[in-house]
């Protein structure tokens, strides 16, 4: 076997466990250190039958970032907001905790458990579904298992204008007319067949569509920058650290440091997150997600064209081949 030949081999043996190693990192590690970090949850009613509660709450590690209203229906309006997941009211009844599941099914359940704990032994807690996920995905199942197809079809776009070798005008047209239409398919599907969706239909869309422009316009865009090896780059962002990182499944506040933070920053995470509010909450929430995805489908763009453009000025400077002239004989 040749030395060269040999190195190939001892690279393979290597490689993969690495890259199993890093996919159980990525993938396994913040599934199995989901907890509450920071999760915004409201309390209100009298300052001083919360007090004691807001109390017990702050002991909890860091685990809820609790947030004061004056009335049930400030806290409700918070919900709807997105401002907070959940909230605790206390009246002369007892306790009531209003939820948002479709904001995150996991939340809903976690904020029951938290709560029922912290009232005195055999209180009732009355819970109260603000904004419920929808009859026909309950548990979120459906809307969590949506992202990974997205995010493989953005991969897939920005791969294959790369290997077609299309470039600038043509490759902004392919990825974005690809978008476009998984787009419509995504909306289609998740709204009309499995009922996971239940906004308006061409909001949905187009956050569907926005989401798979912004993975496959950096792909693409890498690759056009630094050659081949962009596309490794992009689809470890997208794939192996976005896709997990994303909290789509659970909430980034679930997931550990620095996961749930970086996941928002990433298209897949904001994707998720924007797909919620325009699907469950009238677009409340949806402007920052928005931007991120606007600013990498953007920058995606730009490094396509900029690496359209610095191919075709090498390929001008390169000097013309001159053929030998024939010896005259």
């Amino acid at each position: 076997m040749s030395a060269t030949a040999t190195r190939k081999t001892l690279a393979v043996m290597v490689l993969i466990p690495v890259v199993v190693a890093l996919a159980l990192w990525a993938f396994a590690w913040p599934a199995a250190r989901i907890a509450p970090r920071d999760l915004p949850i409201g309390v209100a009613g009298p300052a001083t039958a919360t007090a004691p509660l807001e109390q017990r709450l702050a002991e909890r590690d860091g685990a809820f970032e609790v947030h004061r209203y004056d009335s049930e229906a400030a806290a409700r309006t918070a919900i709807e907001d997105r401002v907070v997941y959940g909230a605790v009211i206390v009246t002369p009844q007892g306790p009531e905790l209003l939820t948002a599941s479709a904001a995150s099914p996991v939340v809903a359940g976690l904020l029951r458990e938290a709560v029922t704990a912290q009232v005195p032994a055999g209180t009732q807690v009355r819970v109260t579904d603000v904004v419920p996920a929808p009859a026909a995905d309950p548990r979120g199942s459906a809307f969590g298992a949506s992202l990974f197809p997205l995010v493989l079809a953005g991969a897939a776009s920005g791969i294959v204008v790369t290997v077609l070798g299309l470039r600038r005008g043509r490759a902004t047209l392919a990825l974005v007319g690809a978008a476009a239409l998984a787009g419509i398919v995504g909306a289609s599907l998740g709204d009309n067949w499995l009922g996971a969706l239940t906004g308006d239909w061409w909001a949905e869309a187009g956050v569907l569509g926005l989401t798979v422009l912004a993975i496959g316009a950096a792909l693409a865009g890498l690759a056009a920058l630094i050659g081949k090896p962009g596309l490794g780059l992009g689809a470890l962002l997208m794939i192996l650290i976005g896709n997990p990182f994303s909290g789509v499944a659970s909430a980034p506040e679930l997931l550990p440091a620095p996961a749930g933070a970086l996941g928002q920053w990433l298209p897949p995470g904001a994707g998720g997150q924007a797909l919620r509010s325009v699907s469950f909450f009238e677009g409340a929430g949806a402007g920052s997600p928005l931007l991120v995805l606007g600013v990498w489908a953007a920058a995606g763009l730009t490094a396509l064209l900029l690496g359209g453009l610095r191919t075709r000025a090498a390929s001008a400077a390169a000097p013309a081949a001159v053929p030998e002239a024939a010896p005259v004989s």
